[in-house]
């Protein structure tokens, strides 16, 4: 690194669905963060780390802005404010493929006392037709925050982005980098697991259950080239239980190979995944089981007298 690089962090904020965790990926150029269609699908701070020969950037994919219902939404917005309150710069996404709503409007007054530049991206362009529907929304956000850069991006066909390499860079502050150079992110690998196997549980299933699960990983263990991983997934009700198990099994064994399968190819390591599934009412309002679900949170065990969920090989 020059003298003159630049380090820093930076905040990605939007409304659910508004592309964050793609563009994480993207920006950094592996999987850091799990990507779902389904709102809400970003519950921590995931962090992910670009270095390049002028600087490094520290990316916090927060949750989506959103009214919260539970204690673990309390919780997720807890996460935005603190990290608005900590980051050098905040990238502001906006869906570009649909309108302007109230959303975004108090999502711009969330902004507002925001000292730290904030970058107003204008994401899924590809999704835009005609292209000059874009014109109007750029002129909407620079009313909205004059002083703001806004940049049109597509986080999925890589549009815009060496724009917003270029934009970031200039707005960090001089500086050595925070992290070593070869370090992509700082989840722990735990925690990645957990949330690839409910990525799975978001790519294969629909309606409510996309909002009703959570995982957390019981053990894991490695010894001889094998990875040895035991995970529970969380639902709210026996009806919800009995659609994730599936017929005989069918649905969790599903989830099961594809989690293993990526995280397989992603760790570079053969694994032993089994999944059980477990009705909890009331997970969302567990603290002890929201702050296993935290990339540093601590293990839950669960009781000894609870009865034996369905198992997956």
């Amino acid at each position: 690194m020059s003298a003159a690089a630049r380090s820093g962090t930076v905040a990605l904020v939007g409304r659910p669905n508004a592309g964050k965790s793609t563009l994480l990926n993207a920006l950094v150029g592996e999987k850091v963060a799990i990507v779902s269609h389904h709102p809400q699908t970003t519950r921590n701070r995931v962090a992910g780390i670009l270095t390049e020969p002028r600087g490094q950037v520290v990316f916090f994919d927060l949750p989506g802005v959103h009214r919260p219902l539970h204690r673990m939404n309390a919780a997720m917005m807890q996460e935005v404010r603190e990290a608005l309150d900590e980051v050098d710069v905040v990238l502001h996404l906006v869906d570009a493929s649909q309108p302007w709503g109230r959303g975004e409007d108090y999502l711009v007054e969330l902004l507002q006392p925001v000292s730290s530049p904030v970058i107003g991206l204008l994401n899924k362009v590809d999704l835009v037709r005609p292209k000059t529907r874009i014109l109007p929304l750029i002129d909407r956000y620079r009313s909205a925050r004059p002083s703001s850069a806004v940049i049109p991006i597509s986080a999925r066909d890589g549009d815009g982005l060496e724009d917003l390499r270029a934009e970031l860079f200039a707005e960090l502050p001089e500086g050595e980098p925070l992290y070593p150079a070869d370090l992509t992110t700082t989840q722990t690998e735990r925690f990645f697991i957990a949330e690839v196997v409910r990525e799975k549980v978001l790519e294969l299933t629909r309606g409510e259950l996309a909002f009703a699960t959570a995982v957390v990983v019981d053990e894991h263990d490695e010894e001889e080239g094998l990875l040895r991983v035991h995970a529970t997934i969380f639902v709210e009700r026996e009806g919800q239980k009995a659609i994730l198990v599936g017929r005989r099994g069918h649905m969790i064994r599903t989830i099961g190979q594809a989690a293993r399968e990526e995280l397989e190819r992603v760790l570079g390591i053969r694994m032993f995944l089994q999944l059980r599934v477990k009705a909890h009412p009331r997970w969302r309002e567990d603290a002890r089981l929201l702050s296993a679900m935290t990339p540093g949170g601590v293990e839950i065990r669960l009781d000894p007298g609870d009865p034996e969920p369905e198992v997956d090989r």
